[in-house]
């Protein structure tokens, strides 16, 4: 039953980061194929960069083909729908990407954690599988990546991760684990841009 659950989260993380990914592309312009490459290196590139650290391949998305079924219907019905927008909202790219960052924090916490790591490298695997793949798809679109800039974004990462590796030390029951994570990764990650919170900047004169 927990595992229906992570693959059922797992499948909801793909569809808003390969959604996030359709955004941007259409906002440059992109041809069919470019958007589709886009919405695919957001949805799959952090999984995967975190399955190749851990040795687990080949990659997730090769052995279930369901991965890459759900970003090509994610990409038609979204490209269908923000062509009937006349103004796409600001706050759409960032609600589908903060979705997307704590939905896949959570399940790349849970795939190390089964394959017996350490808390810390669970904390760290579910920050790569969260925000990896947005930073391929920003590098792609010349955009600077969430996590290099002042944004509380690599950090809602890391709090929902610690979160998951706390309630289970404590002996959460496994479903409630993966939602108290979830929604404190996606909690800090909407406060912050709500209230227009970030990190401090360090300079030098």
């Amino acid at each position: 039953m927990l595992q229906n659950y992570i693959y059922m989260f797992d499948l909801l993380g793909t569809m808003s980061c390969a959604v996030s990914g359709v955004i941007i592309a259409t906002r440059l312009r992109m041809d069919p194929f470019g958007i589709l490459v886009i919405a695919a290196v957001t949805a799959v590139g952090g999984g995967s960069m975190r399955d190749i650290m851990m040795g687990a391949t080949p990659v997730f998305w090769i052995h279930d083909n369901n991965y890459i079924y759900t970003i090509f219907l994610s990409v038609v019905v979204s490209v269908f729908l923000l062509r009937r927008l006349h103004k796409v909202p600001s706050y759409l790219l960032l609600m589908w990407d903060a979705l997307g960052l704590s939905t896949f924090t959570i399940v790349g916490a849970q795939k190390a954690m089964l394959l017996g790591f350490s808390p810390l490298i669970v904390i760290a695997m579910g920050c790569v599988t969260g925000v990896v793949g947005g930073m391929i798809r920003d590098i792609l679109t010349g955009q600077v990546p969430f996590v290099l800039q002042k944004e509380i974004y690599a950090t809602a990462s890391l709090f929902g991760g610690l979160l998951f590796v706390s309630c289970t030390y404590i002996g959460f029951e496994p479903f409630i684990v993966m939602i108290v994570a979830m929604s404190g990764a996606l909690s800090l990650r909407l406060g912050a841009l709500y209230w227009h919170l970030s990190l401090p900047i360090f300079r030098t004169k």
